[in-house]
């Protein structure tokens, strides 16, 4: 199911308030997509989880065969791009940037509800869907293609040292500034493109989340904010600030402000929330420019921001090889300024599967 921008949304708003639905976000992470002057497009998320997340930095060159890790008949492709990502526990691919300009990012959905898997169709480890975008497409419009076809199943598993199952959303968005937020609501698969869908956090469910948005550009975002770190609340203030920082043509001040929204709906590190314990302190950050192929980190421990530059960086079949970077425990190990010579050769980390 594709859906389209509409009008619909707004006509929600006073449903989802009288039913408490805004009221009841847990989750974190926030997304945002920041369509600047001089068509400059920046994708910047926040990375919020109770534990160390045992992220480091990927270097994928073309050419790598894949599996979806769902057991025989997994989904299998060869990367037809060059990618940097973020893992999660160096067994997922949590965010990320292609040598084409598109960029993945998965965040928590607690509403996630995924189909079946009879074994007997191609299935995909969620684990292994946004390296899966990023290997194969240049744009959202052709991902978005592909995915509508719904060419593979996808088959969660639980997160490693919990009982519960993972659960997730996908948002892609490209170098022409265009978006997409993929779900799946009660086993099917749900796609929401436009290019007005600058903002993703965790729950509610995008439709929701857009009836939300309606609701706060009634009221302005010079009038009144909400400030606490609930996911519906992240949302209002990274809608608002997105568009009302500058459109600055210097990219490097276009850099900045960006960065001041993304730590503005950031959750501080230390802070807990007794009655809703999914709400987690924010651990890293990320901000990829689109335009000039800059993929930028920045951890809460650590004092530097610093970036890789995929136009500098070997991601050819014939001689691209795998390199990883040790961000560290809690991603403490200290890097500042352009990282790519800090890389090493690595061998590539095993999707988490069935």
């Amino acid at each position: 199911m594709i859906l389209k921008k509409n009008s619909f949304f707004a006509g929600c708003t006073a449903i989802l308030l009288s039913t408490g639905i805004a009221m009841s976000t847990a989750d974190a992470c926030t997304r945002f997509v920041y369509l600047g002057a001089a068509d400059q497009v920046i994708t910047a998320r926040s990375m919020d989880w109770k534990l160390d997340v045992g992220t480091n930095l990927w270097v994928f060159p073309r050419g790598m065969k894949r599996s979806g890790e769902a057991g025989p008949n997994s989904a299998k492709w060869v990367s037809k791009y060059g990618s940097v990502i973020a893992s999660g526990y160096d067994i997922s691919t949590t965010d990320g940037m292609n040598e084409a300009g598109l960029v993945a990012n998965v965040l928590w959905l607690v509403e996630s509800s995924y189909p079946d898997y009879d074994g007997k169709t191609p299935g995909l480890s969620l684990a292994a869907w946004a390296q899966y975008v990023l290997d194969n497409f240049a744009s959202v419009q052709e991902a978005v293609d592909t995915l509508a076809k719904e060419p593979f199943t996808i088959v969660t598993d639980k997160v490693p040292g919990e009982e519960r199952l993972a659960t997730l959303h996908l948002s892609l968005s490209d170098a022409s500034g265009d978006s997409a937020i993929i779900e799946y609501i009660d086993g099917k698969q749900v796609i929401h493109h436009s290019r007005d869908y600058q903002v993703m956090t965790n729950s509610p469910i995008f439709d929701e989340q857009l009836a939300l948005d309606a609701y706060w550009k009634q009221i302005g975002g010079t009038v009144m904010l909400p400030g606490t770190n609930r996911a519906a609340d992240r949302f209002a203030r990274a809608s608002f600030y997105v568009n009302a920082i500058p459109k600055a043509e210097n990219p490097v001040e276009a850099i900045a402000s960006t960065f001041s929204v993304i730590r503005n709906v950031s959750v501080p590190f230390g802070i807990t929330t007794p009655d809703q314990p999914n709400i987690s302190s924010t651990r890293w950050r990320t901000m990829a420019d689109h335009k000039r192929k800059l993929y930028f980190f920045e951890s809460a421990l650590t004092p530097n921001v610093f970036w890789v530059d995929l136009t500098k960086l070997d991601l050819s079949e014939e001689t691209g090889k795998v390199r990883k970077l040790d961000l560290g425990p809690n991603q403490t190990n200290i890097y500042a300024g352009m990282a790519n010579d800090q890389f090493r050769e690595a061998e590539p980390f095993k999707f988490l599967g069935i």
